[in-house]
């Protein structure tokens, strides 16, 4: 009973999530609804026709008792009618009690609620131990921000995964939701064996660092091969966790940094690499107060000069299909793919045109805020930040080259640092409302100025845009893209936020027809940047090429994109 009781409100949380419930549940109360009406209408008559016709006297109690135990069809006896009108009105409630109370209620009661109360008992039960069978799949110990993402893509890929969950209420309430889960105790070996952890393809210990350091020992008992990644909350745990038995440490406050540094404009920067496959190297490059601006693709002579081949282009946030006749602005970043050797000779074609050497302003003065602003450093790129707690003072004042304590949203503060001259501006706070605040403000205050900022919540992202950032990346989907790259075991490519690169094996129903014939595009809005054939890599196929099975498309998208990429031709 108790047990019961435990699990009722992810019942009816389960209940009222589902519009074809909800509208049964609608249903079931207008009928109790008009059972109550009818009753009260019986005992009202009740005692009419007592009183005109029959002379008695009976309290209202009297009526309702009467009217359930005829309706019910129990009739005891003790009250009846002695008229020929009562005795009809006793038949009318007799016959109407079994059609409304003896076939109508049980049916819609089972139908409308008791089934769905079962189906959900049956969804919110969380299992102990995962079917004997299963092999390939991904284990996680908590259902956060980068688990969910990350869920999204296992389920586009086919590929089963679990959240483990110790508390039992919490993983049944994640049965509830959608999210599948089992649960037990993550630090016990006994868990993980019932988890098939020794045939997971990957599990991901992404709790405390205590308790991930706990969780990678428990499955070392169990099995000594399973590739174990955790994300870490401290650079000095990555030790501890690696020792404890953990393949890969994930500090991503600090690669958030990193990679948002990574798409600053400071000094004679202006290409920025973005990841590699193969020996091929993608990397994207501002526009912005360059001859290029204004010219499309074909008249900008890229791919004559340095040999690089533009795969797509930035548009406020859109990735958009790279065409010869694309127009560059102001505002677009190009994504080319080339050898290294090919980036330094579009490094030094972009080099000689409006180079600015002034401080790049950091805002934040947290993990992530001081990642950025130790690899910006690193390259000698000078940096000023603004962090608005006095008490982190002391412990980041040698960070920046110069550090101011206020609000940025002071336009005097902004000044003191050097807004106006800044090349960019790299927003760090973890709440969206502000950065997107910031974003508007500085746009306005240096209309040239780079923006680049991080976002906590993904419906951000078009909301930033438009208030005028130029790259934005999220936590979340750094985490994801890491981790994918490891299962799928390429190099981490971090295109920008809801995009990354896939490696797509030719389906057997594209085999044989030309790049163009097979609607990629059209269908999914995936990009095909390249093909991999035979360990040979095709730089931005033409669409007359032939594709067969055994190649690998190389592909930038967001991850609906690769959704529907199934659903169109691997269903």
């Amino acid at each position: 009973m108790i047990c019961g009781m435990k699990f009722l409100p992810a019942q009816l949380a389960y209940i009222m999530h589902q519009p074809r419930l909800r509208r049964n549940l609608g249903a079931l109360a207008k009928y109790l609804l008009f059972l109550g009406a009818v009753i009260g209408l019986y005992s009202a008559l009740f005692h009419w026709i007592m009183w005109e016709v029959e002379g008695q006297r009976h309290s209202w109690i009297t009526g309702f008792y009467w009217t359930l135990t005829v309706m019910s069809t129990l009739g005891f006896g003790d009250i009846t009618f002695t008229s020929d009108l009562g005795r009809l009105f006793s038949l009318v409630v007799l016959l109407s009690g079994i059609v409304l109370l003896l076939i109508v209620l049980p049916f819609a009661f089972i139908s409308f609620f008791y089934a769905p109360w079962l189906e959900a008992r049956l969804r919110t039960r969380a299992p102990r131990e995962l079917p004997d069978g299963l092999a390939g799949h991904v284990l996680m110990c908590g259902y956060d921000s980068v688990a969910a993402g990350l869920g999204r893509r296992l389920k586009v890929r086919g590929i089963p995964w679990f959240i483990v969950e110790p508390d039992a209420e919490k993983a049944a309430e994640l049965m509830a939701e959608g999210v599948p889960a089992a649960t037990g105790s993550v630090t016990s070996a006994a868990t993980w064996r019932a988890m098939r952890a020794g045939r997971a393809r990957l599990i991901l210990a992404n709790r405390d660092d205590r308790i991930d350091s706990n969780i990678a020992l428990a499955i070392r008992e169990t099995d000594a091969t399973t590739t174990i990644v955790a994300i870490a909350e401290a650079p000095e745990s990555i030790d501890v966790l690696e020792l404890s038995g953990c393949d890969h440490v994930l500090d991503l406050k600090t690669r958030l940094g990193e990679h948002l540094a990574a798409r600053v404009d400071a000094g004679l920067r202006r290409v920025h690499e973005v990841g590699a496959f193969r020996d091929q190297l993608i990397a994207e490059f501002t526009v912005h107060g360059t001859p290029l601006a204004g010219r499309s693709i074909r008249e900008s002579g890229l791919r004559e000069v340095t040999g690089l081949n533009v795969v797509g282009v930035w548009k406020r946030g859109r990735l958009e299909v790279a065409r010869p006749e694309t127009m560059l602005s102001d505002y677009s970043v190009p994504v080319v793919v080339g050898t290294p050797s090919q980036l330094i000779d579009l490094e030094s074609l972009l080099v000689i045109h409006q180079a600015n050497f002034a401080p790049v302003v950091v805002v934040g003065g947290g993990k992530v805020g001081c990642a950025v602003a130790r690899a910006l450093k690193s390259h000698g790129t000078a940096v000023h930040m603004v962090e608005r707690d006095a008490r982190l003072e002391r412990r980041i004042r040698s960070v920046p080259d110069r550090l101011v304590i206020g609000d940025a949203a002071d336009r005097a503060i902004l000044a003191e640092v050097g807004i106006d001259q800044a090349p960019s501006v790299v927003l760090t706070t973890n709440d969206d409302a502000t950065n997107i605040y910031l974003s508007v403000y500085c746009r306005r205050i240096n209309p040239d100025l780079r923006i680049v900022s991080r976002i906590t919540h993904e419906e951000s992202v078009e909301s930033i845009y438009r208030a005028g950032a130029d790259f934005v990346l999220s936590y979340a989907t750094l985490g994801v893209q890491s981790i994918f790259a490891l299962l799928e075991g390429r190099d981490l490519v971090v295109v920008g936020e809801g995009t990354d690169l896939y490696r797509i094996p030719v389906p057997l129903r594209l085999a044989g027809r030309t790049l163009i014939e097979s609607g990629i595009g059209s269908k999914t809005g995936l990009n095909v940047v390249a093909i991999e054939s035979d360990g040979t890599i095709a730089n931005n196929p033409r669409p007359d090429t032939p594709l067969r099975e055994g190649q690998l498309l190389m592909t930038i998208g967001t991850w609906e994109q690769r959704r529907r990429f199934v659903e169109e031709f691997e269903g």
